[in-house]
């Protein structure tokens, strides 16, 4: 019986645990907190995204990362797709529903029943936990922990690590492992905030009328990418769907600059029509004329007013741009960009330089927005890694 070690207790490690155990391996898995699954429970407050419901051909275009193989989204989803993590679900006891947008959820929305029927089904499998074990040092086939009982070494087979990026750091999503796999060797380029909001130099004065108020129906975009959807506007600047998908563009700007459609359905020919014979006040007149809410007109009077036109005033509704400081820091991010990068790993996701060692989840250096992509992308680097561990142990 091959002894397969994973280290990370999220939903990467769980999957990575649940693939080996079910093939009959021994399965020990390590987490440095008290209990597996905290950030998966963080993330299923609001309602836990399990997937989308889109087609694999555009399933596959949501993730990125420098280098990445074109191929490996395509044969990681075919190990476990969005149609797979349902069954899975309704294995488990747990219904999922299709929201409109294509969110899937499960029916009873939360996290909780789901990762206790799942941790339940593990411990029948015979996997071992070992809670409050943090990584402090690897190597091939052997793996060093700070224990409550103290400093311990556990060997194996084949080790899967899925410690996550370095988000939600109080989830245990912190990072720390980025020095132990350098120390073993292991290139790890520099955590990143994904997924989160940036930073504007909102006046002072204008905080009160902007803060916790919405953009509904916008579309964003940065040169030649664009996302539509709500932001919403904070005490430090924006947050929300299109800032999250529209990160990778933001980061690579010397200057971060985001552009805003506020009227997406109308072209500025049809707006300036629709001011008929106003000859002034266009601001004010937008308001009735264009249903211009009044945040968006404090925004376009601050960065572009005043207007002398209404075709002026057209043309910065159709594409207001706003100047961005920074993004926010990484302990705030929904998720993390860099980590361990694609050509340091086989095409089985197994560490070059350390035989046996292979890495799953947010550990690796991709990204996907939100919308059910994150944690697809766990499930399914977790399954392929556990499968290619268990062949490795052949």
């Amino acid at each position: 019986m091959p002894h397969i070690l994973v280290i990370g207790g999220g939903p990467a490690g769980l999957r990575a645990a649940e693939v080996a155990s079910a093939a009959g391996a021994k399965v020990t898995l390590c987490d440095q907190k008290r209990s597996v699954g905290r950030k998966f429970l963080v993330a299923g407050k609001g309602g836990l995204n399990l997937t989308h419901a889109e087609e694999s051909g555009t399933f596959v275009t949501r993730y990125r990362g420098p280098d990445q193989p074109n191929d490996f989204w395509e044969r990681a989803l075919a190990g476990f797709d969005n149609k797979a993590i349902r069954a899975w679900a309704a294995r488990l006891d747990v219904g999922t529903f299709v929201q409109k947008s294509g969110r899937v959820y499960p029916k009873a929305l939360k996290a909780a029943p789901l990762l206790r029927r799942w941790v339940e089904k593990l411990r029948a499998h015979g996997v071992e936990f070992h809670m409050s074990h943090r990584l402090t040092s690897l190597s091939c086939g052997e793996a060093k922990f700070a224990s409550p009982s103290g400093e311990i070494s556990i060997k194996a087979d084949a080790i899967v690590l899925a410690l996550g990026g370095g988000s939600w750091p109080q989830t245990g999503s912190d990072g720390t492992w980025v020095s132990t796999l350098e120390n073993a060797g292991v290139e790890v380029t520099p955590l990143t905030p994904a997924n989160c909001g940036w930073e504007v130099d909102w006046p002072v004065d204008l905080l009160s009328k902007l803060e916790a108020q919405p953009l509904k129906n916008v579309i964003a975009s940065v040169g030649d990418e664009k996302a539509p959807g709500e932001i919403m506007l904070t005490r430090y600047g924006l947050e929300g769907g299109p800032l999250y998908a529209l990160g990778p563009a933001l980061r690579g700007l010397s200057e971060p600059e985001v552009t805003l459609d506020f009227k997406p359905t109308f072209t500025i020919e049809k707006l300036v029509a629709k001011m008929e014979s106003a000859k002034k006040n266009f601001l004010a007149e937008s308001q009735y004329r264009w249903k211009l809410s009044e945040p968006m007109r404090i925004i376009l009077d601050h960065f572009h007013g005043p207007f002398e036109s209404a075709a002026q005033l057209a043309e910065h509704a159709k594409a207001c741009r706003l100047p961005l400081i920074r993004p926010r820091p990484l302990e705030e991010a929904i998720s993390s960009a860099g980590g361990v990068p694609w050509n340091s790993l086989d095409h089985e996701l197994m560490i070059r330089d350390l035989p046996g060692v292979y890495v799953a989840g947010e550990m690796i250096d991709w990204e996907a927005p939100t919308g059910g992509y994150l944690l697809q992308g766990c499930f399914a680097s977790g399954t392929l890694a556990a499968k290619a561990a268990l062949q490795h142990c052949d």
